[in-house]
């Protein structure tokens, strides 16, 4: 199939929302409401009973007679909001971003964020083969919906590279899925390196989250995703945005509006939890097959489907609601959206001024909220089991697969010895690994401690040469040496490691390889603590929470040199080194809880 040419250009929304006149919200009726193509929705259908407010539903309970829309075309969402068809905006908060200047351009218009639905888990970055971490976008092609919710997927992507929109070709699509899309464009041209999909267009070009396209069953040979927001799970924000003037003149509809939609929120949990362990809820049942008929079986073909496109999105709730909010310090929270959002819009072209967003101002204490919903705790305990996360990342290492798993990576170096970390010396370093951590919260920071092997390999030498099982031939400089005459490459550290753990370097009593080794590790376990206690202090001085479980020190010792055998200072020193990496986990390791906040 042909795709649509597409174009590297961005457009001022207001060019694509044309001239709309501001109108008033009608009165009386029935209120339209926009929804789009997305798991959170499910929420707002269940406590609708459906596209129209069916008796003894929570929206009905709650005194609400509500008309839901299909909204996934964004721009006449936009006009529909501008002219007073609907008050309400469905979208992404970058989306709504995007659009800030044309609503925020009347007094009327200006958008209040009223709820904050979901985290996204289920949209993809895709690459081909050979593009192993997100530095490697560098200079490449990608594929991305025009105004769509992957634009500030992309952005955040490129920021934790450290890399901008000018360092990658960008080719826009009108569609998110189907033809004209960044999907179809990337199977058709294999000139675009990497492409943005949800989870069904994922499978189809890669089959699974882990896996890599082999070309049979339709995959694309050599796809893998590369991001995804499983890990980088506070990057999509799905929330509802209210018209101004609408929200002044009826702040209670509005709340009771939110109040069922968290209602909502809490019933599925439960209800989506208990059909993984098998339990049938009829409600629940009804909803799978209800939403396969509103969004049709050409886009989602079937209950399980509906069950699949859930649990790929990670609810709020009301304790994220009043973090998002409320929470000052939070980098995934309001203000810190509505900077980023706002930055996009007007760098990328969409807007030529900075026209901000409303915070909901909704009273989280009103009886509305607390005598009415369950789950109003705001108190998140840590994300991931520690133990079983450091074991992972270890198991990982000494299996060689510690790459397929990292994200990202980037180190500092520091002078033999050094055991302390100043934040005066390392804050842009610091920083990075909170915001990384803080965009990427369900995957894990690991910083691990790298010593450098020199003295190991001298102790190594003379405990060989004294035991007489170290031979040595060639000239200076080109030495070659044998271990109970097998050959010995000093540049092989595995070897080298492996040699001195079984004993072959042992019983010398002046040069003991072994401790030196050991002590290396241990140097290197101190300065991986130390780096991670530098960072926690250095957030806690920002007004920055850090989940300690997120963050995991780990010694690698001598094992991992940038340099195996170093010939001057200058060598050795790179190999003295901190490393973060940003690493994919198991589902295993991580906590379960009903929101994330």
């Amino acid at each position: 199939m042909a795709v649509a040419a597409a174009t590297g250009q961005t457009k001022l929304f207001s060019e694509l929302v044309g001239p709309v006149p501001v109108g008033s919200v009608k009165a009386g009726g029935a209120l339209q409401v926009p929804f789009i193509i997305w798991g959170g929705d499910m929420a707002t259908f269940y406590a609708n009973g459906g596209l129209k407010t069916k008796p003894g539903t929570l929206f009905h309970k709650q005194g609400l007679n509500l008309n839901l829309t299909p909204g996934d075309d964004f721009i006449q969402q936009v006009r529909d909001y501008r002219t007073g068809k609907s008050p309400f905006l469905r979208g992404t908060f970058r989306m709504m971003g995007q659009a800030s200047e044309v609503i925020g351009s009347d007094p009327r218009t200006k958008g209040v964020v009223i709820l904050q639905m979901t985290w996204s888990a289920g949209d993809h970055m895709v690459a081909r083969e050979g593009i192993k971490r997100v530095t490697d976008l560098k200079g490449k092609t990608v594929a991305v919906q025009q105004g769509g919710p992957h634009i500030g997927m992309l952005d955040d992507v490129l920021k934790t590279a450290q890399l901008g929109w000018d360092d990658i070709e960008v080719k826009f699509f009108d569609a998110l899925t189907g033809p004209d899309s960044p999907p179809q464009a990337f199977r058709d041209d294999p000139g675009i390196s990497a492409c943005f999909a949800v989870t069904p267009d994922m499978f189809g070009l890669c089959s699974d989250l882990n896996s890599v396209g082999t070309g049979a069953e339709g995959t694309v040979k050599g796809a893998h995703v590369l991001v995804s927001t499983a890990e980088l799970s506070r990057s999509i924000a799905d929330v509802y945005v209210c018209r101004k003037d609408f929200y002044d003149a009826n702040r209670p509809l509005v709340r009771k509006f939110v109040a069922g939609y968290l209602k909502a929120a809490e019933e599925l949990v439960d209800k989506r939890a208990a059909h993984d362990t098998g339990k049938r809820d009829q409600n629940y049942i009804n909803l799978l097959n209800q939403t396969v008929q509103i969004y049709t079986e050409a886009v989602l073909p079937n209950a399980d489907e509906a069950h699949g496109l859930l649990l790929d999105c990670t609810f709020a709730g009301y304790p994220g609601n009043v973090s998002f909010f409320e929470k000052e310090g939070n980098l995934h929270g309001f203000e810190a959206f509505q900077k980023s959002s706002l930055e996009l819009a007007t760098g990328r072209g969409y807007a030529k001024q900075k026209m901000g967003l409303f915070p909901s101002g909704l009273a989280y204490k009103n009886d509305d909220f607390l005598k009415y919903l369950k789950k109003t705790e705001v108190v998140q305990g840590e994300r991931f089991r520690a133990e079983a996360v450091l074991s992972e990342i270890e198991e990982l290492s000494s299996g060689g697969l510690l790459d397929d798993r990292t994200i990202l990576s980037f180190t500092i170096n520091f002078k033999a010895n050094q055991t302390e970390f100043s934040a005066v010396q390392y804050a842009a370093e610091f920083t990075r690994v909170i915001e990384m951590a803080d965009k990427f919260g369900n995957a894990v920071v690991a910083i691990r401690g790298h010593a450098d092997p020199t003295k190991t390999l001298i102790d190594l030498i003379k405990a060989g040469n004294a035991k007489g099982t170290l031979k040595r031939s060639g000239t200076s400089g080109n030495y070659r040496y044998s271990l109970n005459g097998q050959a010995l490459d000093l540049n092989n550290t595995s070897r080298l490691v492996d040699a001195i753990e079984a004993g072959d370097f042992d019983g010398v009593e002046d040069y003991n390889p072994r401790r030196t080794m050991q002590a290396a590790l241990n140097l290197s376990r101190k300065r991986a603590e130390s780096v991670k206690q530098s960072v926690v202090q250095y957030a806690k001085g920002r007004g920055i929470g850090i989940d300690m479980s997120q963050i995991q020190p780990q010694g690698v010792g001598i094992a991992e040199p940038f340099i195996a055998k170093p010939r001057s200072v200058d060598e050795a020193g790179q190999n003295m080194r901190v490393e973060f990496r940003l690493i994919r986990v198991s589902a295993e390791v991580t906590q379960e809880s009903d929101f994330d906040f």
